[in-house]
């Protein structure tokens, strides 16, 4: 079995069972790292937590639909690149131009072929990774694998928790870009939680804390007035892509 492919992790999101496990068997017998939310709400947490490399979203879902939430996606820098299927029983030429407007890559209409979706998938994936969705950010000798979650300094592992995690990949990713407590509660958390903005100020803490043993607690730094940014100042920042 591919061994990128295998870590490509795919949100599905779709109210009708049938077609969501339809849609998670034929991912995952194809080496998709799978996970399934039924509405916009539930899926907000996961796109938080998990990190998806690729979504595929009905149209019509319970409370907010699919189509609003793809707009919003693409307003947020950090889902702005995110590769997103719509899935819909809308086949009309002028539904499908509409779902691409909206912000979608690619469409499928239901009902549709397991072959074609996967199919779909990865050339999607293809396009919007370069032929895989692996890869590393390296600042110095500081390395965040964004497929694995890990992150080393040099051949040392540093140990981070999920969301230093997060904070940490949205800092190496975005160099230079101040964040401030609301834009990071937003992309860490979502704007559906109930975190205060003194909660970010403790998990950056956690984050330097983590870099510190290394040499690399610098890089996060304090924008008075402002919030927070990566200073890639003084290393080399690569972008590495594996295949």
């Amino acid at each position: 079995m591919d061994e990128d492919k295998v870590s490509s992790r795919v949100l599905v999101v779709e109210d009708e069972e049938g077609i969501q496990e339809l849609l998670r068997v034929t991912l995952e017998r194809n080496g998709f790292d799978v996970r399934c939310e039924g509405s916009v709400e539930s899926a907000e947490a996961v796109l938080q937590t998990w990190g998806p490399q690729l979504l595929v979203l009905d149209w019509m879902l319970p409370g907010k639909n699919g189509l609003v939430w793809c707009r919003m996606l693409r307003r947020r820098e950090e889902t702005r690149k995110l590769p997103i299927i719509l899935l819909t029983a809308r086949g009309e030429e002028g539904d499908r131009v509409h779902g691409l407007e909206s912000g979608a890559d690619d469409y499928l209409a239901k009902p549709f072929s397991p072959r074609e979706l996967v199919a779909r998938v990865n050339a999607l994936l293809r396009r919007s990774y370069g032929g895989t969705a692996a890869g590393r950010v390296r600042l110095g000798d500081l390395q965040v694998d964004l497929r694995a979650h890990r992150v080393y300094a040099g051949e040392v592992q540093v140990h981070l928790g999920p969301t230093e995690f997060r904070l940490l990949r949205l800092f190496v990713t975005n160099p230079e870009r101040v964040f401030s407590r609301d834009m990071l509660l937003d992309q860490i958390w979502g704007r559906q939680s109930f975190v205060e903005e003194r909660t970010v100020d403790v998990h950056i803490r956690r984050l330097r804390r983590g870099l510190e043993h290394h040499g690399y607690a610098q890089i996060i730094e304090t924008v008075r007035g402002e919030g927070y940014r990566c200073s890639a100042l003084g290393f080399q920042r690569e972008v590495v892509d594996e295949r």
